[in-house]
């Protein structure tokens, strides 16, 4: 049965496997066959595929199965004209290794902060100091 989920959601692999009309094994394969496919894995390994990795292992089934090619013959693919040129446009960067952006803070909040980092400070040097005492 398939799931209406927006194109920006993560797809588990099931769901990506009935999209695709493929095993899950083979979406597992292909994983080991690509390196640029990288789902991002929670606890229990299970896996999540971003909008990305579903445009690139559509791409990938593109080449396999109506193109003809061989793992080969797209890995090479890959590697001469490079992603970008193959999906038409520049592959979104992970977001969860994007730097975080500044917030705006009002002056109490920064001042709550301000007092938890002091306090984290000295817990830091407590520490610093119980470990030497168990060194001695």
């Amino acid at each position: 049965m398939p799931v209406n989920k927006s194109k920006a959601a993560f797809r588990t692999i099931a769901e990506l496997a009935e999209e695709l009309g493929v095993a899950t094994h083979v979406l597992r394969f292909w994983e080991t066959k690509f390196e640029q496919i990288k789902p991002m894995k929670r606890s229990g390994g299970r896996r999540y595929y971003r909008p990305d990795d579903v445009k690139l292992i559509k791409t990938i089934k593109h080449y396999l199965y109506d193109e003809r090619y061989t793992i080969e013959g797209v890995q090479k693919l890959f590697k001469e004209k490079g992603l970008k040129a193959i999906l038409g446009e520049e592959i979104q960067k992970d977001f969860f290794a994007e730097a975080p952006q500044e917030m705006e803070l009002s002056g109490d909040a920064r001042d709550v902060l301000n007092n938890i980092k002091e306090q984290l400070k000295v817990l830091q040097e407590e520490l610093k100091q119980a470990l030497e005492n168990t060194k001695q």
